[in-house]
């Protein structure tokens, strides 16, 4: 193993790599990503080891760079799109939910569209308006595409790799307020290799506990291990599950965690209202209901657009709304 100390943003870059040099019909799309490097600097320098026709400015058109990516996956490619900022992602909606989500079907399982949409989300990093949205539930309600999200430098740079390998359409969420923060990665490792583990279609536990289970998701899996941090000085065990797939679900192992604990709060940044906490509270309570020593609570953003940057710390879940949820649910 070879592992180096590398920001999130730089492990993604490292998987793309190798994931171009494994693969020559692996191919990069979007807007900025050529000379610049992207808005994030996500893709420095690839365009200069592999050449500007793997890696590809596009024009400023969302449903043209998702319709022509369609295209290419046709053809035998593994175009691998970024969408610049959350907010911009809707003008290719319809590509991606009435035919990026539906070719597979639509063919009786005869094609496949190996397609993964990188898109960098949420808040933290006091943007202006469209730039700091959590769309990643409206994607995981549309049947025919994998949704995912990771939150430490290490699982990017294996699930980027593992999202560009699939036969399926994947929605890659990427927490752009962690971009900066550094973890250890392997960068020489296989992340193909059985060894590395299924994380597209698997959930973990990042902090073992016992009184509540924390569940979160990109960029709240950083805050939830505070909370359990700050739980823990006054005497309260807290365990944190990461989900890293928002579709498909690892009900089994946040499950199997409030099985052991009877409590369960989940976080995230887009609002609660319809979130992808409710469907996770939904499925606990279905699978729990005995065991639960308390209702499932949510904490998230409010059911209103994002704010200016200078309220974006109201809006966020905090630690004290996060602490706040565990009082309660300890009560009981």
């Amino acid at each position: 193993m070879s592992t180096q100390k590398i920001t999130f943003a730089k492990a993604i870059n490292t998987g793309l790599r190798r994931a171009m040099e494994r693969d020559p019909k692996v191919m990069l799309m979007g807007e900025d990503i050529g000379a610049l490097g992207g808005v994030f600097r996500v893709t420095d320098g690839l365009a200069k080891d592999f050449g500007t026709d793997r890696v590809v400015d596009t024009p400023l058109a969302e449903s043209g760079i998702i319709g022509t990516a369609i295209g290419l996956a046709l053809r035998g490619y593994r175009p691998v799109c970024e969408i610049q900022f959350d907010g911009f992602i809707f003008p290719g909606f319809d590509q991606i939910t009435t035919q990026l989500s539906k070719m597979h079907y639509r063919s009786r399982g005869r094609l496949n569209l190996p397609v993964v949409i990188r898109v960098p989300f949420g808040g933290g990093i006091g943007a202006v308006e469209h730039h700091s949205e959590s769309p990643e539930v409206l994607f995981a309600h549309t049947a025919g595409l994998r949704v995912v999200s990771p939150s430490t430098p290490a699982d990017a740079h294996v699930m980027i790799q593992q999202a560009i390998a699939s036969p399926d359409p994947v929605l890659f969420f990427e927490p752009k307020g962690r971009y900066w923060e550094k973890g250890e990665v392997d960068t020489e490792g296989d992340a193909l290799a059985p060894e590395a583990g299924a994380l597209l279609d698997s959930a973990r536990i990042l902090r073992p506990g016992t009184d509540v289970t924390l569940v979160a998701h990109g960029p709240t899996v950083a805050t939830a291990l505070k909370v359990a941090e700050s739980a823990a000085a006054e005497g309260r065990s807290i365990e944190v599950v990461d989900l890293r797939a928002i579709s498909p679900l690892d009900v089994t192992t946040v499950a199997e965690s409030v099985r052991r604990t009877g409590r369960c709060v989940v976080m995230h940044e887009a609002p609660v209202l319809y979130g992808t906490g409710a469907e996770v509270a939904a499925r606990i309570t279905e699978e729990c209901f005995y065991h639960l020593e308390a209702p499932v609570l949510r904490v998230g953003g409010f059911h209103t657009p994002y704010p200016v940057a200078k309220l974006e710390h109201e809006y966020l879940p905090g630690l004290d709304r996060v602490l706040d949820a565990v009082d309660r649910v300890l009560a009981h």
